[in-house]
Formats: structure tokens, sequence, C-alpha cells
């Protein structure tokens, strides 16, 4: 029975560590990409590190995506601190069609089809949207949430940041 038992948690750590390296591998992947702008030119992500980053995966046909986005807004006004980058899961003519009616204050970068599989590598396994990151400065994942935000978890999202600094 202890031999099982040392062996189910042998598994197990061995299972954490490697998840852990792939998490870490797929956050310098993210952090080597580069993605097109509402104007179509490339940008890099990279371009984002060196303070906090709130990175929200969302998409113009999703409704808690759309619901958040104001929220994501005020948050990027009241704490210029935090860079919020949107990285929206859709074509590019529906994400300008519904920027011109909502324009948001923040930077809005495309993945098309391929954000879904990019959310995925981050820690995504289901692949639902909303989907969000926060990264401390350094790039690294603090925080990862699958869902809409409410004005209170984005609080206590800021207030991780807080410590950070």
């Amino acid at each position: 029975m202890a031999l099982a038992a040392g062996t189910g948690v042998w598994a197990w750590q061995r299972w954490g560590t490697q998840w852990a390296q792939q998490q870490d591998a797929a956050e310098q992947a993210f952090w080597a990409l580069q993605l097109p702008g509402l104007d179509g030119q490339m940008q890099a992500l990279r371009q984002y590190q060196g303070r906090p980053v709130l990175v929200n995966f969302w998409a113009t046909w999703c409704p808690p995506c759309v619901r958040e986005l104001p929220l994501l807004d005020a948050l990027a006004r009241q704490h210029p601190q935090v860079q919020v980058l949107g990285i929206a899961v859709d074509q590019a003519a529906n994400v300008r069609a519904w920027l011109q009616r909502r324009p948001l204050g923040y930077p809005v970068l495309l993945a098309e089809t391929g954000g879904v599989g990019l959310t995925r590598q981050l820690g995504n396994l289901s692949g639902g949207l909303p989907f969000s990151l926060l990264l401390d400065g350094q790039g690294q994942v603090l925080q990862r949430r699958i869902g809409e935000f409410s004005a209170e978890m984005l609080q206590s999202w800021m207030a991780s940041i807080a410590r950070q600094m």
C-alpha cells in the first residue's frame, strides 16, 4: 500500500513538473509572437514586457466577452501602470466594425482562428472565451481566468499586481 501511494505521489509530482515546464515554454513562445494590429501591421508581443500586462482573449460573437470589455476599458484608464491588451479570436472585419461602434482605450491585436489554440497552449484547456492572463513585468503568468470578469475580480487582480510592485 505504501509503495502504491509513493508511486502515486511520484507520478503526480512528475506530471506537475512537466506541466510547469510546458507552461514556461508556452509563455516564452507567447512573448516571441507577432500578431497583426487592426491596421494589419505586425506587432511583437515582446513590446509589452517590462510592466504588468492583462491579456484578454475575446471575440465579437461571444456575449460574455463583449459584456466585460467596458470593465477592461475602465481598468486600462484607472490603472495605467498595467498594460491591458486585447487579442481578438475573430475575423478582422468583425473586430474593426465592432470597435468602430465601441472603441477601446487599449491595443487590440488579431489572432483570428489561431487564437483558441493559443489560449490552450497558455493553460485554457477547454478553449473557452473570454480567457485572460495577468502577467508580471518579467512576463510570468500570475493569474489565469476562463469566463467573464466582475469588477470585484478585476480589483482583486490589481491588488495582486500591487503586491508584486
